[in-house]
């Protein structure tokens, strides 16, 4: 905002920023303070969306005017978050079984164990109907029975919720940043039920603890692993069910 006596919030944002970028080159910034990626390039910027970066917490990207002035406590600067297509399996809903008003998604990890990895936004009233319509209640024997989990992300308020049987596959439009356990930072909004696909056909989730990334492709009947860019194969990990099974494809630190 200043440098050497002069304010410099009303200067366009690309002298502002050339100005920041030079105090860093000749070493006056340093330590904690870092230039993060900038580029008037689309095809750059769009390289930065890649669902891929939100695996190491780069949710998208933030727009800024080049010709922009800094305007203290207003607008003008619009987060853009990368978002993908996942899908997981239906395993608890807010609000009535028959109509219900969000629903809790898992999937199961490499030693078995059903785990919540997202809560989708409020359902519409036509979506409430149908899944509503499908779901059955769980009994006891549900591992989510008793379990009590937050109504968000950072917050230990807790989410009173109706396990159910997890036949449902939903498929979800979701940003990309999760964390360390697999779990969406942020509301997935629900797209559709699956139901060309079981929930034994779900990746599983990443192994945690281990302090790497994985990525899985599915390898199906028939198919080799040479089609799932076997080139960068790691280490093999299987997760059997009765369409083929899931393999590690890609691990690092």
């Amino acid at each position: 905002m200043e440098a050497d006596g002069e304010v410099l919030m009303g200067r366009p944002y690309r002298e502002r920023w050339a100005r920041l970028g030079a105090l860093v080159a000749e070493g006056v910034l340093g330590g904690r303070w870092a230039l993060v990626g900038s580029t008037t390039e689309r095809d750059r910027a769009l390289a930065w969306m890649d669902p891929d970066w939100g695996r190491v917490g780069v949710e998208g990207v933030v727009v800024k005017p080049a010709g922009g002035r800094y305007r203290a406590g207003k607008g003008g600067w619009w987060k853009v978050r990368a978002r993908e297509s996942t899908e997981g399996v239906v395993g608890a809903v807010t609000g009535p079984a028959s109509a219900p008003d969000t629903l809790l998604l898992g999937r199961w990890d490499a030693e078995a164990r059903f785990r919540m990895i997202a809560r989708t936004t409020p359902l519409s009233a036509t979506a409430r109907r149908e899944v509503g319509a499908r779901l059955t209640a769980a009994g006891d024997d549900h591992p989510w029975h008793g379990v009590t989990f937050s109504a968000g992300w950072g917050t230990r308020m807790p989410l009173p919720h109706v396990p159910v049987e997890p036949a449902l596959v939903a498929e979800v439009a979701a940003d990309t940043s999760v964390d360390d356990a697999g779990r969406y930072r942020q509301p997935v909004k629900f797209l559709r039920l699956r139901d060309d696909i079981g929930p034994d056909s779900v990746a599983p989730l990443p192994l945690t603890g281990t302090g790497r990334w994985l990525r899985y492709g599915f390898v199906g009947r028939g198919l080799g692993v040479e089609g799932l860019r076997a080139r960068r194969l790691a280490g093999v990990q299987e997760f059997g069910h009765a369409e083929g099974v899931w393999v590690l494809l890609e691990a690092g630190a």
